[in-house]
């Protein structure tokens, strides 16, 4: 089942993509007393992703914590170390936290799973973006398979 607007974000450990390597992060840490934009990708490098997605995060920074967002955090299910490059080739700087869920099991905890073994990519995750304040989930948009709308930066700042 995908999460919805009143769910409270699943516990989970993630690991967090840092200037020092590797460090895990639970969602109580990451989700607890903030309010927080977790966008989800499908995976890190890839066309869309690169070249759309986090730029509009990393853009967009200023104005959605200007609107009260205190955390906004990239995920993939990707490693930490492919993140953490990514982030750095991506110039997120301090602006988005890069975010791995390795195994997959936030995303599945999630209901946001997307079996791409056809294209050789295995499990991934939806394109999605969600705000949660203290944990709670106040907006999810998951987009279309294909779709890049509902899910981008711009999009979030109608919201919250």
């Amino acid at each position: 089942m995908t999460i919805k607007v009143g769910d409270k974000i699943p516990s989970a450990k993630l690991t967090q993509a840092t200037a020092e390597g590797p460090r895990e992060v639970s969602t109580e840490e990451l989700f607890g007393g903030r309010t927080v934009v977790l966008f989800g990708v499908p995976g890190a490098f890839t066309p869309t992703c690169s070249a759309k997605h986090l730029p509009g995060y990393v853009t967009n920074a200023k104005a959605l914590r200007d609107k009260g967002v205190d955390t906004i955090a990239c995920m993939a299910v990707n490693d930490a170390f492919v993140m953490g490059a990514w982030g750095r080739d991506q110039g997120v700087g301090e602006d988005v936290v890069m975010i791995a869920d390795g195994s997959g099991a936030f995303t599945k905890a999630l209901g946001l799973e997307l079996d791409l073994t056809a294209r050789g990519l295995g499990m991934r995750c939806q394109r999605f973006a969600l705000v949660a304040k203290d944990g709670v989930v106040s907006h999810v948009a998951v987009e279309a398979p294909g779709a890049f709308e509902v899910s981008k930066a711009e999009a979030l700042l109608e919201i919250v």
